[in-house]
């Protein structure tokens, strides 16, 4: 599959992590990106076990996947290790539940709202925001596609017990690289 729009989409991020904003126009490029562009169908590939993290690109300035999402999946209530993260909806319907980020004596974390965002919608998360987990919307028998881009990659994150509210460091990777399945 041609991937010329994906590929102009990195080049004006590119460009727009270099300027002074430094991240300003990423709802705007994201989004109109979102709605009106479906070669990032060449990077939807899908696990039935977990949800996919599919490497666009990745560079010291920021990172672009798409993450797959069959109905029933979801991620950890997790952090962003300091970083600006958007999330594009691509494809279906994605709900984000974000929590407060815990200070003092652990205990259950409850969630301190959510949002369901259709194809086209562009979401922002930061620490200073909260933590969050994502999954396809509990009315959507289908799944979602998303597109997250991430102000500087990072390699590890905090994942949260919602039960306890303990922390797990986990090691971040990729299901696939600009299309190919990784072993």
């Amino acid at each position: 599959m041609d991937t010329q729009a994906i590929d102009a989409l990195v080049r004006s991020l590119q460009d727009e992590f270099r300027s002074p904003s430094n991240g300003a126009r990423a709802v705007e490029l994201l989004g109109e990106y979102a709605r009106t562009q479906n070669d990032w169908r060449a990077f939807a590939l899908f696990s039935d076990q977990h949800y996919t993290r599919n490497l666009v690109v990745r560079e010291p300035r920021f990172e672009l996947m798409v993450l797959c999402w069959s109905a029933g999946q979801e991620s950890a209530i997790h952090n962003h290790e300091g970083q600006d993260c958007w999330m594009a909806v691509l494809d279906g319907e994605v709900e984000e539940v974000r929590f407060p980020m815990p200070d003092g004596p652990r205990g259950p974390l409850a969630a301190k709202g959510a949002a369901t965002f259709r194809a086209g919608q562009v979401a922002f998360i930061r620490d200073e925001i909260g933590l969050h987990l994502v999954r396809p919307a509990r009315t959507s028998a289908s799944g979602g596609v998303t597109l997250h881009l991430y102000a500087s990659p990072y390699d590890e994150c905090n994942c949260y017990c919602p039960d306890t509210g303990s922390v797990t460091r986990k090691r971040l990777g990729y299901h696939s690289v600009r299309g190919r399945v990784l072993a």
